[in-house]
């Protein structure tokens, strides 16, 4: 009864915008103001309108799919341009709407007429903490010809104009921390000088500091979520990991940016990790270092085991290779002690471990797999010995036999990407995971869903609830959108490591067989999702609900379970394949 109860729930909730009336009446998704300012000619709107509605703007008829959804593209002159709109329905009733642009022609690059500084940029950009060795470029507008200084002694060079700086008065130039400096949360002075003598100083934002030698300069890691980031480079997705850490971990700071600290992984390698997943330890805390102790390799009923003898906790970062199957993980700060390793013949998985030194203070860990599919691994310690926990191919590739996890993406407040009907990604991915579950429990499997209601769950509640309950394979169900709700559109998948490539590639090719535009199977992909290592993922972006055709589509139930039968194929296409190598 329940089920029966939240389908009706997700019918009504999918089939409610735009109606079947005899009223006809224009509803815009995009955009949501009568009157816009755009600095761009091309843009695009979208919305819906009555089923069996006609539509025009302008006089210009405007093709409306089966939902009432529409979409429009505009090529705007510069000046005011209004748009109107008229649907008729069936009857002859009528409605009308107007939509005004502005359009102003992107303003002449600006050169600066007086003594002035009209902005000033650091890179890194933020609040920074850094010492002796460490540099900040410093990027300034002003009044061209001038002498530019930063801090009084550094100057700053006018950048001729070229093809990439086309305006004058760009002043550039970068400064390395020495050990006399002592900047303590200081915004550093930006002076501007003309050839008069007269001068402008203005100061910089963000604040810098000199990492005090009296200050600790050791951390921990904290919590199950703890993770390095490569750099500061940010996208809507975050910054890009290199990948989680346990806990306890010791790291030696070096410096802070934003709300990142800097630390030093070994005497070449260098990281970022987030300040609210590491606490400060005591000053005169030792860096982290650690020879090697002996190895052993086995296996029990369910896993394979490396176990990687060491003095302390070291951090580590872990990749795959395929062709041949090996997980490949660096220990930053261990030194070989010339110890045996003692291999069992338990393992089912492990075929082969070896180790390299590949720098006096990065010690390289070699697990070659038996079976080309890798299907997961956990690293952690125990004590102070590395463990590298490796899952081993399941004994049947039969889905009766798996657990399969399937992620219907967002949910509550977090909605996703809307339709121009109104349309929404969190209750259409519901839909389909629902009918994804549905599929595999027919197909006898063990279905671990992430939400079965329209509720929020966080992307790390998410992450955790499948590190706890380690499925076989996770698929998470998605829409993706775009400002061009006409050209924009088709498939995709995507995945994160390469040794998890095949499922994603192996459901993208079933999804193409629904007649969809290619995307792409797109990899090294920085979604939550995806950054898992204990379990091959995919993310499935089944098409774009911001094109109207494609909303259309998706809205439909039957091309749902048309999705759905394609994910469920896809998936045994890769468990065959995965038996083949």
């Amino acid at each position: 009864m329940r089920r029966i109860a939240l389908s009706f729930l997700l019918l009504m909730s999918l089939g409610s915008f735009a109606q079947n009336s005899e009223k006809p009446f224009i509803k815009l998704a995009s955009p949501l103001r009568e009157t816009n300012a755009v600095r761009n000619p091309k843009q695009f709107l979208s919305g819906s309108t009555c089923r069996g509605c006609a539509l025009s703007i302008n006089d210009q008829p405007v093709t409306v799919y089966a939902t009432g959804g529409f979409a429009y593209e505009m090529d705007l002159v510069p000046g005011d341009t209004t748009f109107n709109f008229l649907a008729t329905a069936p009857n002859n009733q009528k409605t009308t709407k107007a939509l005004r642009y502005v359009y102003s022609l992107p303003p002449a690059l600006d050169t600066v007429k007086i003594l002035d500084i009209v902005s000033i940029e650091t890179f890194p950009e933020g609040n920074l903490v850094l010492q002796p060795g460490d540099r900040i470029k410093f990027r300034v507008k002003g009044l061209p010809g001038c002498t530019v200084t930063a801090n009084g002694t550094i100057p700053l060079y006018e950048m001729p104009t070229t093809g990439i700086n086309k305006v004058p008065g760009i002043y550039q130039g970068e400064y390395m921390l020495r050990q006399a400096d002592s900047f303590s949360a200081t915004k550093i002075a930006i002076r501007i000088t003309d050839e008069k003598g007269k001068s402008v100083t203005k100061y910089t934002n963000n604040k810098v500091s000199v990492f005090s030698p009296a200050a600790p300069d050791m951390a921990i890691t904290k919590g199950r979520l703890a993770h390095l980031l490569f750099g500061l480079g940010e996208d809507r997705l975050g910054g890009s990991k290199i990948g989680y850490l346990d806990s306890m971990i010791p790291l030696r700071i070096i410096g802070k940016v934003g709300s990142n600290y800097k630390v030093q992984l070994s005497r070449y390698h260098s990281a970022y990790i987030p300040d609210d997943v590491a606490d400060f330890l005591p000053k005169g805390t030792f860096t982290p270092e650690s020879l090697t102790g002996s190895w052993r390799v086995y296996g029990d009923s369910v896993f394979d085991y490396v176990n990687v003898g060491l003095f302390s906790r070291l951090p580590y970062q872990s990749t795959q290779q395929i062709d041949p199957s090996r997980i490949v993980v660096d220990i930053f700060g261990a030194t070989n002690n010339t110890n045996w390793i003692t291999q069992l013949e338990n393992t089912k998985e492990i075929k082969n471990v070896y180790y390299e030194q590949v720098e006096d203070d990065v010690f390289r860990v070699t697990i070659e797999l038996k079976h080309q599919q890798q299907w997961g691994y956990k690293i952690y310690y125990k004590g102070n010995s590395l463990v590298i926990q490796v899952r081993r191919q399941p004994e049947s590739l039969s889905l009766k036999n798996l657990r399969i996890a399937v992620d219907a993406g967002h949910g509550g407040e977090n909605t996703g990407a809307d339709g121009p009907t109104g349309s929404s990604e969190k209750m259409l991915t519901l839909a389909v995971a629902l009918k994804l579950q549905r599929a595999l429990r027919q197909q006898g499997a063990t279905v671990l869903m992430t939400r079965n209601a329209e509720v929020f769950v966080d992307n790390k509640q998410r992450i955790l609830m499948y590190r706890d309950s380690m499925p076989d394979l996770l698929v998470s169900i998605h829409l993706n959108s775009s400002s061009d709700p006409i050209h924009v559109g088709g498939t995709s998948t995507y995945y994160r490591y390469i040794g998890f490539r095949s499922l994603s590639k192996d459901i993208y090719d079933r999804m193409l067989e629904l007649g969809l535009k290619e995307y792409g199977n797109t990899g090294s992909f920085n979604f939550m999702l995806n950054s898992p290592v204990e379990y091959p993922n995919a993310l499935v972006e089944m098409l774009f609900l911001s094109n109207p055709e494609e909303e259309m589509k998706i809205l439909d139930e039957g091309f749902q379970q048309q999705v759905v039968d394609k994910i469920v194929l896809g998936i045994r296409d890769f468990l065959n394949a995965a038996g083949e190598r």
